[in-house]
């Protein structure tokens, strides 16, 4: 069984429920209807006018039943929405008049039907910007207790047992922050971790790399940076299998691991990577998903107090569903 149809029977199994704010988008409302027929969600949610919904159904022909619709104009939760939505941005400079008008936009909107717990999982972005995404994320719904931080992570299909969890390994971050501060790589590095139980299933072993093994780089800033992420990693998470900052083919080669990192406790075992900045990141991934024809699956965020998850604007109707089976693994068992 491949990555995609693991996350779409274990979103079957947890049955939650989820929200697509994007609900008049022709590729959303076809994977809706095809998150209803394989039934991995106990509810799936298009926000949106509803005519206007079911004008874009019927143009290509797309089933709407079972699929709850909700309009952020009209909704009675508008009230009660604009009000919590006053609340966390009132600091900002926000008014009680501005919130009412603010909370209808979907994104926001969406997001506040996870913070309220009226949905369990968010998906968007295959209309919308990335920033436009994070920023409805970040603000209405938060990151996880103890992290200051969202980030993103691929889950990589190396299609060969040698590597990470019969192949399957967590890239983190590759998407979202540019260059991480010490305080961000250790985030990233526990929010990774947690993907990787939750996504492949695995107890984490992770590396944090760099272009130097235990100071050989000297003390270059970007070393340094590294090296103050993994002990603050260590601290916020005492009992994770972690070892940084070390070179890729430290990591992942165990006789290079015994020569420049003897006795490092993930040797021979790594199947989380956290990179030490978006350059590197998203140079490493899409390296091993060309050379060695890996599946490369994401990005999905990480380390939000609820999960929610970005689409590629040019993505399908199968990479949405794809997307929203592990968004609703994310979640968790239902609450």
């Amino acid at each position: 069984m491949n990555f995609v149809e693991e996350m779409k029977k274990k979103a079957a199994a947890l049955q939650n429920r989820i929200v697509f704010p994007e609900g008049t988008e022709e590729r959303t409302i076809e994977a809706a209807g095809k998150i209803v027929a394989q039934k991995l969600a106990k509810e799936v949610i298009l926000l949106g006018n509803a005519d206007e919904i079911k004008k874009a159904a019927a143009a290509k022909n797309l089933p709407l039943d079972g699929i709850s619709l909700i309009d952020p104009e009209t909704s009675d939760w508008n009230a009660d929405f604009a009000n919590e939505y006053y609340e966390l941005r009132k600091k900002k400079g926000m008014t009680p008049e501005q919130a009412a008008v603010d909370i209808k936009h979907f994104l926001r909107f969406g997001a506040m039907m996870v913070r309220k717990g009226y949905a369990d999982a968010m998906v968007a972005g295959a209309l919308s910007a990335t920033a436009d995404v994070l920023r409805a994320g970040l603000t209405i719904i938060g990151t996880a207790p103890g992290t200051k931080t969202a980030s993103s992570c691929f889950v990589m299909d190396t299609h060969d047992p040698k590597w990470g969890a019969d192949g399957l390994m967590i890239f983190s971050d590759c998407a979202v922050i540019p260059v991480p501060t010490s305080e961000q790589l250790a985030d990233i590095a526990v929010a990774a971790a947690q993907s990787c139980r939750s996504m492949i299933n695995a107890e984490p072993v992770v590396a944090m790399l760099s272009f130097s093994t235990k100071g050989s780089g000297g003390n270059n800033e970007n070393v340094l940076r590294v090296q103050e992420g993994f002990k603050l990693a260590k601290e916020k998470a005492p009992d994770l299998l972690i070892d940084g900052e070390l070179q890729a083919d430290a990591a992942l080669i165990p006789s290079v691991t015994d020569k420049k990192a003897p006795g490092s406790p993930v040797r021979g075992k790594v199947n989380t990577i956290v990179f030490p900045d978006l350059g590197a990141g998203n140079i490493g991934y899409k390296l091993v998903q060309r050379l060695a024809n890996a599946d490369a699956y994401g990005p999905f965020l990480q380390g939000f107090a609820r999960p929610i998850s970005d689409l590629s604007r040019g993505c399908s109707a199968d990479d949405i569903v794809a997307t929203a089976a592990v968004t609703l693994v994310q979640a968790g068992s239902a609450q």
